[in-house]
């Protein structure tokens, strides 16, 4: 597989291509946001492990830039708890939407053959993007997470409520409380969704066992292409 950065018109982003990529081929796009005080490479060794032939991936960059160490940078979606405001987290889902539009273009890839997923803050932006979007995504991958609150989720939510959502989440996160994953859970099940919901033994991480679960749902929900 082949990794390059991008600098889109909103968003920096790592894309890495299929082995054997054929431009002219059309194959599904999956992209992942990384979490609070990472960065777009976090998630970039995921590739290979859910399929090194079949997608294209995309992680794109958070724009909030934060120190996470001596002499390392760290991005957020959104700034720290009491921080930040709601217009942050709209600036970044505007320079989200900017990026989606940018990867159909770049790729020729149709809406629907596209998944977005996230870990920690990362899934929360894909519930915030993701859900309001089905005729885009045609699936979403919520990874250590949870949504961001009811009302900024349930007030911009479609009629059609059948989009597939993949849930994982450990019993033993200390960063993002299980509780808060099932809460997310009961959320989504009210308003009609039904989301297929993991917990494992795990911290706030992606574990093998997250991966082959997420593999065999990934390969019903949005099916590899061209060349696997």
């Amino acid at each position: 597989m082949q990794a390059k950065e991008i600098q889109g018109q909103s968003l920096l982003y790592l894309a890495v291509e299929p082995d054997n990529y054929d431009p002219d081929a059309e194959y599904p796009v999956v992209i992942l946001l990384h979490g609070y005080g990472a960065s777009m490479s976090d998630l970039a060794g995921l590739s290979p492990a859910i399929h090194p032939t079949g997608y294209v991936f995309i992680y794109p960059n958070a724009p909030i830039p934060m120190q996470v160490g001596m002499g390392m940078m760290g991005y957020a979606w959104t700034p720290p708890q009491n921080s930040g405001t709601e217009e942050d987290e709209v600036n970044s889902q505007e320079m989200l939407e900017i990026l989606f539009d940018e990867v159909l273009e770049r790729y020729n890839v149709e809406p629907g053959n596209i998944l977005l997923g996230g870990f920690s803050q990362g899934g929360m932006m894909t519930y915030r993007c993701g859900l309001s979007r089905p005729d885009l995504f045609a699936g979403l991958l919520i990874l250590s997470s949870r949504m961001p609150s009811d009302e900024a989720i349930t007030e911009n939510l479609p009629e059609e409520r059948s989009q597939p959502i993949f849930v994982a989440h450990g019993t033993s996160d200390m960063m993002i409380s299980v509780n808060d994953a099932r809460k997310s859970r009961e959320i989504l099940e009210a308003e009609g969704y039904s989301p297929e919901y993991h917990e494992y033994p795990m911290g706030h991480e992606i574990n093998q066992a997250v991966i082959d679960d997420m593999v065999v749902w990934l390969a019903n929900v949005l099916p590899a292409g061209p060349e696997s």
